[in-house]
């Protein structure tokens, strides 16, 4: 998922460019022209102005949206292409809607504006074709100049990592490394090409191939494996190391070439699982539950819509574009997901990048929305999707996350939570989690709508800290940690001793083995 701007770099731009306007200028008089349209006799030239101009306006309204500008001519991409296509459409329709509404397109054949769009939109496309091939030809010429020998790789492995990688040296350098052939074990991909190398062999035949490719003056230089240390089983592993040892060949593994690791376990992983197993599969409310917020969900998009749209309209009047703010936070599983929110606040940098003061920032509508939470009304959107639930945890940054963390990450988090109606800011990061555990540990739908109603109560009386319910969470956090050491140090002691069976086995065997002489004798 690709990551959004800054809200203090994320404000929308007007950006033209100069044979875009005159293109779109230019193509309804080029459709009347090769229509033969009568309108174009100097009697009517109000007309032909009317229709070019509110066709102009259109269709910059529609490049604005579509940010066909935005695209930089060099890495025009299908992508862009599209976008170019819909600004077209988008233009063409709003054209033809407005005309038809006042004019009835009097004077003007019906097929016009059909022809006028075509012309947009193909002379659009061959123009950025044509500074693509350009701009090409320059990098082209610049790449000609270096003379380095090319590197030639052997790929094992196929899968979208491998498919990656080659587009990437195909793009970055394709003349200093040169992917000649990919290995994999499957026997129906052989003979076929995965972004244009083709599939020769199985793994197995490394050394063959190598051989071949030197019969006609090609050296091997590298193995990449498409994948980690597991990739490939361990015979077939052994395999390919003893090769490139033998030929001095370099051996790679694609993740660590590309900087790609294993995310650090989380802290005390073991002993969290038997915890997390116990709670998700002691409260089948969950199993359901998803069902509920979607359709829960859904309703209140579709009754709210109208005050959505409001709630938009005012945040660009007084704060600008964008009108939501986001935040990156850990959802269930460990799985980064955006959080979103009316934004209330004006960006923290200016347009110099300089700090702007935190009460600058401020607005009477923002305090309006945040107040009345009616700035969390985005995150419907979440539940919709399946990143949150209406009830549960809340999502929390990174750095806010409570000491013992695990637990609350088996669940979807929610817009409201337990938490959030016995203290919410007025509690610590750990009570918020012995809290959010402790609803996980006797979640149910009665004590959803309790939530839900009482969530209502504190919007209009504010947060309030319930020492109660803090108290007995501790204790049943607490208690749940006896039970989860108990557990973790039974598997630990089970562990241990599969672990010295087999050796307590083997030094059996050898006194046996000892003895066995003496009795001969």
């Amino acid at each position: 998922m690709p990551l959004l701007m800054p809200s203090s770099r994320g404000s929308f731009r007007l950006r033209f460019s100069t044979f875009d306007v005159f293109w779109a200028a230019a193509s309804p008089l080029l459709a009347l022209y090769f229509r033969e349209a009568y309108i174009l006799n100097s009697k009517y030239i109000l007309l032909v102005l009317l229709y070019c101009g509110i066709s102009l306006a259109c269709s910059l309204i529609a490049f604005s949206a579509f940010r066909i500008s935005d695209g930089i001519s060099r890495y025009f991409s299908v992508h862009d292409a599209f976008n170019v296509v819909k600004a077209v459409v988008a233009s063409g329709l709003m054209t033809g809607l407005i005309l038809f509404t006042f004019t009835r397109l009097e004077g003007i054949p019906r097929s016009t504006p059909i022809l006028q769009f075509l012309i947009l939109g193909v002379g659009l496309l061959t123009a950025r074709t044509l500074m693509m091939l350009r701009d090409h030809d320059d990098e082209d010429a610049d790449e000609a100049s270096e003379h380095s020998p090319a590197e030639h790789i052997i790929v094992i492995g196929t899968n979208r990592l491998s498919s990656l990688y080659i587009k990437f040296l195909h793009a970055y350098a394709p003349t200093q490394r040169r992917i000649i052939a990919v290995l994999d074990h499957k026997q129906h991909l052989i003979g076929r090409a995965m972004c244009g190398v083709p599939v020769v062999a199985s793994p197995q035949q490394l050394e063959s191939v190598i051989e071949e490719f030197e019969v006609h003056g090609v050296r091997i230089d590298r193995v990449i494996i498409g994948g980690d240390e597991n990739f490939l089983t361990e015979e077939m592993l052994n395999h390919v190391r003893h090769i490139c040892a033998r030929r001095d060949l370099a051996l790679d593994f694609l993740p660590n070439l590309i900087g790609l690791t294993d995310p650090p376990a989380p802290r005390h992983t073991i002993a969290r699982q038997v915890a997390h197993d116990h709670a998700t599969a002691a409260r089948p409310y969950f199993k359901f539950k998803r069902q509920i917020d979607f359709i829960i969900a859904l309703s209140a998009i579709l009754l709210f819509a109208p005050l959505l749209v409001l709630t938009t309209l005012l945040i660009l009047l007084d704060l600008g574009s964008p009108v939501l703010f986001w935040q990156q936070r850990i959802g269930r599983g460990h799985r980064n997901f955006f959080v979103y929110k009316f934004r209330t606040l004006r960006p923290p940098y200016d347009r110099f990048s300089k700090p702007v003061p935190e009460h600058q920032r401020r607005s009477f509508i923002g305090r309006c929305l945040r107040n009345s939470r009616i700035d969390e009304l985005p995150q419907l959107f979440n539940v919709l999707v399946g990143d949150m639930s209406l009830i549960g945890p809340r999502p929390l940054l990174p750095h806010d996350q409570p000491t013992d963390f695990g637990q609350r990450l088996t669940v979807r988090p929610g817009i409201t939570g337990w938490a959030q109606i016995n203290g919410g800011n007025l509690v610590t990061s750990d009570e918020k989690g012995a809290l959010d555990d402790w609803y996980i540990g006797h979640a149910s739908l009665w004590l959803d709508l309790r939530i839900a109603l009482l969530t209502f109560r504190f919007l209009f009386t504010g947060e309030r800290r319930s020492e109660q319910a803090v108290t007995e969470a501790y204790a049943v956090q607490q208690a749940a940690n006896v039970d989860r050491m108990v557990a973790y140090g039974r598997q630990q002691r089970e562990q241990r001793r599969s672990q010295t069976a087999p050796t307590l086995r083997t030094s059996a065997g050898a006194r046996s083995n000892r003895r066995a002489p003496t009795g001969a004798d």
